[in-house]
């Protein structure tokens, strides 16, 4: 499959690039930052370009049959009024609609959307003054996907760490299982790289963790 991913020049992004490319899939990397992508391999294409930029992100939805959208934000920007999810996705779904492109495979995080009433009550201030205005643009980010007409599969995984992939995570579909984890990058890429050619998740926001 030709794969677009948003955002894979480092964390999950780039793992799944990495995961992407060994599972034998064309690969186009967006990033700001693309240059330098430290991956070395012919089926890999490096695009320099702005996920809030339209122009940007149709030129890179050329001949994609798949998306994979991984953007991050620093730490510091935690504290700060967040817009980066929502507005890339905005500028993302109405580039895939005008391009044809279908297939969404997103991550935001357990705590975004409806998933927020999961939180255990001693993690639920924490959360909100850590995570909360992050999580506020996640929850808006998913209210555009979920309306957006197209094929989605959200992934909200836990706390995530930089352990291997294991291959061994959880993958919590039902509101009732939904839980706060531990679950590492490298697994969480190993569930985007699936759901390139897997429909099972399709029009589902998964929990993720160990």
């Amino acid at each position: 499959m030709h794969v677009l991913i948003i955002g894979a020049s480092k964390g999950i992004g780039l793992e799944t690039a990495r995961q992407a490319l060994k599972a034998g899939h064309q690969v186009r990397a967006l990033a700001r930052s693309a240059a330098g992508i430290e991956i070395s391999d012919p089926n890999l294409e490096k695009v320099s370009g702005d996920a809030l930029k339209a122009a940007d992100v149709e030129a890179a939805l050329a001949g994609v049959d798949v998306v994979i959208q991984t953007l991050g934000i620093a730490g510091g920007d935690l504290f700060k009024p967040v817009s980066l999810f929502s507005a890339a996705t905005r500028v993302l779904v109405a580039a895939m609609a005008a391009k044809g492109v279908k297939r969404l495979i997103c991550v935001t995080g357990f705590g975004a959307g409806d998933s927020r009433a999961s939180i255990g009550f001693l993690q639920k201030l924490p959360f909100k003054f850590f995570l909360g205005r992050a999580y506020d643009d996640k929850s808006a980010q998913e209210r555009l996907i979920k309306d957006s007409g197209l094929d989605w599969t959200i992934a909200r995984p836990g706390i995530l760490t930089n352990g291997p992939k294991t291959g061994r995570y959880q993958t919590l579909a039902e509101v009732s299982k939904w839980r706060n984890g531990l679950i590492s990058r490298a697994d969480v890429a190993d569930f985007l790289v699936r759901q390139i050619e897997d429909r099972t998740y399709v029009g589902q926001a998964p929990v993720l963790v160990n």
